[in-house]
Parts: structure tokens; C-alpha cells; sequence
């Protein structure tokens, strides 16, 4: 220990110089011996003393830079002696604390990172170099269709329960798009970005998956109402002379009597009132409000629905749903009108309203004939219609009041054959 050579150094220093008097001064060895003792007693006594407190402050700093080694940053030194060793645990002092209230600094930007990716909709998933999962979000639980937490599993062990689509991105490693089938929902279309980075001296992979499906629709449907607006400008443009025109020609040949001149007029008026509705009738899709939320009175919609149109409804306990109450009418009614155009019988149609979690499942089945793969692929998009007299615009509204709810349309067509529309709306 340091006191120790401190006080040997000062005894060897004081008994010197006293052996070197005796022997030149050639006193008796009794006297040289006792002279030795009681100095090396004086001198070790006075080290001891004066070295006291210099074994106290460097016991302090030694105590507290375990506390540093161990990460404990709350214990402060109570030496406070005026010397510099005091200054030394002063300073100590300052750094600890300035230290501690920098690791609770980042302690709350943790929560507040941990806070924002659990509540993403970008799945993170962070693997160590052993393969396992050390960090996920709820996103990323669902996308793995987790029952619960997946830290701690090996991500090979994970990804043998998921879709093949999935495990072969993951497998892949490279950044790039994926297209996920889901049972009751629309296929996916999903953006995975990876990489590697050091943390805690360790090499982690990181894995983030980003849903595209809705910002890609969201687009689609974008262009289709610019194109519509376009449309239906132009056409404003020419039916309001049409119709003028029309109007005065009508006039000046009042008195004419010419049969085939009248069916002519008749038949312009009947195409220009045609296109007017065609016009309006995309024009409220091209120009949809911003949903009014409030909560829906499902048993009152229910039984307007039953009064209006002979099919069977179920509706499941403690519906709660908040919606645009005049836009979720327009959705139901368009649904069933599509079922009833299918050529399916009344009885044979059927709405299903059921609560499940966060979210409310609507359901319209019938026993028609179905989509081929072709007509699923493009019944939402506007314009699209295998009627021959069909606007291609009932289906593509439906899209738009969903997606306006932040909710997902999807078609499947039934086993035994018939199409089913199923609508989650999520609060």
C-alpha cells in the first residue's frame, strides 16, 4: 500500500542519516541501537499521522471509481478535506452528478425512442450476431403473427411459422419490396430496409418492414380522381352549350310539326341528362369529405337496412364504431346493391357487423358467380365494371370511404361459390 512505503520511506530517511553520525562520531553500539529504535519509532509514528488523511482520500477515490466500473453513479465521496486530494473528490463529486444527470437524460430519450417504435406501424427487429432477436416492436409481433414477445428466440425458429414470401426476404437480406397473401384481407405489398450496426461492441442486424399497400393505393386513387376531375370538367364544359343550344332549338322549331324532329330533341335531352348524372356521380367520388366521426347507432341503421333490402343481418354485442354516418350508409348500400345485381336470391344475401379487438368487421356475402382473378384484381378501380351498363364507380366509392376510415376492403370469393366483401374499419 501507498502509506505503507510512505512510512517506510521516512523511517529509512530519519535512521540514515543517524547511523552515519554514529559511526563517525563513533559512539558505543548500545546507545547507536536505542538512538535508532526511538527515532524509526518517531519518525514512523509522525509518517503514520501525517499520511492519514492522504489513506482516506485515496480509499474514497478508489471506492467510487468501482461505483464507476459497476455503473453506480449515485454514491458521493464524504471526503472533504482542504488539500488536493479534497479537490480531487470535489471534482469527483461534480462528475458524478453531472454524469448521473446525463444517464437519467438518456434514460428518458430510451423510453421516449422505445415509446415511438412500439407504437409504429414500421415492424423493427433487431438481431446480435448469434442469430437472436434482442428488440422488436408490436408492429413487428404482428407482422410475425406473435401471441406474445419475441425477444430472446432465434430468428430462424420465428420465421419457420411465417409466410413463405416473408422468410424468403428475410433470407435474402437486401433491401427491396415483398408482396405478403393474407386470408381475409387484400394481398400486402411491404418494403423491407436492413442493415448492420455496432452497439454495446456487439454487430446487430436491423430489419425494418414498411407497408406500402395503403400509400400505394392512397396513390392510385389519386391519379384516378385527377383524371376524373379532368374528365368531368371537359364535359361540363361542352353540356352547358349543349344544353343551351338545345333550349333555343327547341324554341324555334315550337311550331314546327315534324315528329322525327321532336324524337331527335328528345333523344339529345335524354343523353345530355344521362351524362349530367354520369358527371356528378364521379364527381362525388372525385371530391369525398373528410369523414365526420361520430358513433354509429347500429341497431337504428340496421333496421333501416331490413326495410329497405330483404337480407339477413347479424349483428354481434357492443358494436362501437366511429364513423362518417351518412358515408357508412352510402358503403353498406352500394355492397348490397352489388350483391342483389349478382343475380343472387334475397334470401341468400347476408350482412354480417361484428366487433373484434379495436376494429369492426363488416361482411356482405352472396351466391352469385364470383370474380375471376382478372375482375378481383381491378373491381376497386374506378371506371372498371363488367356490367354493360355499369359506371365502374360503386365498388371504387366503397374503397374510398374505407380508406378515408383508415380501414381495408377486401374481396374473396366463397367456397361454394359467390363473392364475399369484407370492410374493417379500425377506432
Amino acid at each position: 500500500m501507498l502509506r505503507n512505503k510512505i512510512i517506510l520511506l521516512c523511517v529509512v530517511a530519519a535512521v540514515v542519516p543517524l547511523l552515519l553520525v554514529s559511526y563517525f562520531a563513533a559512539l558505543p553500539g548500545l546507545y547507536t541501537l536505542l538512538a535508532v529504535i526511538g527515532c524509526a519509532l518517531l519518525a514512523g509514528l509522525l509518517a503514520y499521522q501525517l499520511s492519514r488523511h492522504l489513506a482516506d482520500g485515496i480509499a474514497s477515490l478508489e471506492s467510487g471509481l468501482l461505483n464507476f466500473k459497476d455503473g453506480e453513479l449515485a454514491t458521493l465521496l464524504a471526503y472533504d478535506s482542504k488539500d488536493e486530494l479534497g479537490d480531487l473528490c470535489r471534482l469527483y463529486n461534480q462528475t458524478a452528478k453531472q454524469l448521473r444527470q446525463e444517464k437519467q437524460w438518456i434514460y428518458q430519450r430510451e423510453l421516449m425512442l422505445d415509446k415511438v417504435l412500439q407504437s409504429s406501424e414500421q415492424a423493427v427487429l433487431l438481431i446480435n450476431d448469434q442469430g437472436f432477436i434482442v428488440y422488436s416492436n408490436h408492429s413487428a409481433r404482428s407482422l410475425f403473427e406473435a401471441k406474445s414477445a419475441i425477444e430472446g428466440l432465434k430468428l430462424e425458429n420465428v420465421i419457420s411459422t411465417c409466410s413463405e414470401q416473408l422468410t424468403r426476404a428475410i433470407n435474402k437480406g437486401i433491401d427491396g419490396l415483398f408482396t405478403l397473401d393474407k386470408t381475409e384481407q387484400e394481398s400486402q405489398t411491404w418494403h423491407m430496409a436492413t442493415g448492420r450496426l455496432l452497439l454495446n461492441n456487439q454487430y446487430h442486424q436491423l430489419y425494418v418492414f414498411k407497408q406500402l399497400t395503403r400509400e400505394l393505393s392512397r396513390q392510385e386513387v389519386e391519379v384516378w380522381k385527377k383524371v376524373i376531375r379532368i374528365i368531368s370538367h371537359e364535359l361540363n364544359n361542352s353540356l352547358g352549350p349543349m344544353s343551351s343550344m338545345l333550349h333555343s332549338a327547341q324554341l324555334l322549331t315550337k311550331e314546327v310539326d315534324e315528329p322525327r324532329l321532336k324524337r331527335v330533341f328528345t333523344t339529345i335531352e335524354d343523353r345530355i341528362k344521362h351524362l349530367n348524372e354520369f358527371v356528378q356521380g364521379y364527381g362525388k367520388f372525385a371530391k369525398l369529405p373528410t369523414p365526420q366521426l361520430s358513433a354509429i347507432n347500429w341497431p337504428s341503421i340496421v333496421e333501416q337496412l331490413k326495410s329497405q333490402w330483404q337480407v339477413n343481418i347479424t349483428l354481434g354485442d357492443n358494436v362501437n364504431t366511429q364513423a362518417d354516418h351518412t358515408q357508412l350508409e352510402q358503403l353498406l348500400i352500394n355492397l348490397l346493391k352489388n350483391a342483389y345485381e349478382s343475380g343472387t336470391k334475397p334470401e341468400d344475401i347476408s350482412l354480417s357487423i361484428q366487433q373484434e379487438m379495436a376494429s369492426t368487421h363488416i361482411t356482405v356475402s352472396d351466391r352469385g358467380k364470383g370474380m375471376s382473378e382478372t375482375v378481383m384484381a381491378n373491381a376497386l378501380i374506378p371506371f372498371y365494371s363488367t356490367k354493360s351498363t355499369g359506371s365502374g364507380l360503386g365498388l371504387a366509392l366503397c374503397r374510398e370511404i374505407v380508406e378515408a376510415h383508415h380501414g381495408q376492403i377486401s374481396l374473396h370469393n366463397r367456397e361454394q361459390g359467390g363473392l364475399s366483401v369484407h370492410v374493417i374499419l379500425a377506432q
